[in-house]
């Protein structure tokens, strides 16, 4: 029975990762249209966002449907609200990373892992190396795939809250490394926010949010590790 569900796992995982990948090839090949009609192939440069007719309102509801999708696709995939997170994860992760590898293929761009990027626009535009929504991605992906299949203790113990409180600050800590500069301009008004070229990503702080969402990952393999003593004490 328990192999009979790690194969359905197996399956289900697979046909999640396999929704993901698609999804980014959509994500790329519409960012590379809009790219290509505002001449924005590599966002780094003067005028990043211009606007052009409705674009920036469609583009944010474009976003923000992306996110529904992707919560959409964990909802559907698990049974229980921990593997319906993991799948979101996984999905997410997935289609961030493959979402620049598409790009690559499609315009040749980025050149590098620390090329500067557009990474969101809400609820200000994000930006960052590429290298950096790749490493989070990276985290997602390995903790969806420990909660899909490995299960946990359903009532929430003080490690659980303490991994999750950790989680949650260093991802408000990205967010505040991404948003740093248009926080800055915030008050300047939509144009103003629309030309902020950062020149300076603060990487140390950067580390600390990434080890902060580690901290999940870390305990999940633990777990893991624990689980698996008593079989190779009973070998």
């Amino acid at each position: 029975m328990k192999n009979e569900q790690t194969t359905s796992n197996w399956r289900t995982w697979a046909i999640v990762v396999l929704f993901a990948i698609a999804m980014a090839w959509v994500e790329s090949a519409a960012v590379f249209n809009l790219r290509t009609m505002v001449d924005r192939i590599e966002p780094y440069q003067p005028q990043p966002l211009p606007l052009v007719g409705k674009l920036g309102p469609v583009e944010l509801v474009r976003e923000f449907a992306t996110l529904v999708m992707l919560f959409t696709v964990g909802v559907l995939a698990g049974k229980t609200w921990r593997v319906r997170v993991g799948y979101m994860l996984i999905a997410f992760g997935v289609w961030d990373i493959f979402y620049y590898v598409f790009l690559k293929v499609m315009c040749g761009w980025p050149n590098s892992l620390l090329d500067w990027d557009i990474l969101f626009l809400l609820p200000l535009p994000w930006w960052g190396p590429v290298l950096a929504p790749v490493l989070i991605a990276a985290l997602m992906i390995i903790w969806g795939t420990f909660a899909v299949f490995f299960e946990r203790n359903p009532t929430p113990t003080l490690s659980n809250w303490g991994g999750r409180i950790c989680c949650f600050s260093g991802g408000m800590l990205a967010l505040l490394v991404f948003m740093t500069d248009t926080l800055r301009v915030a008050n300047q008004g939509v144009p103003v926010i629309r030309e902020v070229l950062p020149t300076h990503f603060n990487w140390p702080l950067f580390a600390v949010a990434l080890g902060l969402m580690s901290i999940p990952v870390i305990s999940e393999l633990w777990h893991w590790r624990n689980q698996l003593k008593p079989a190779k004490t009973q070998t």
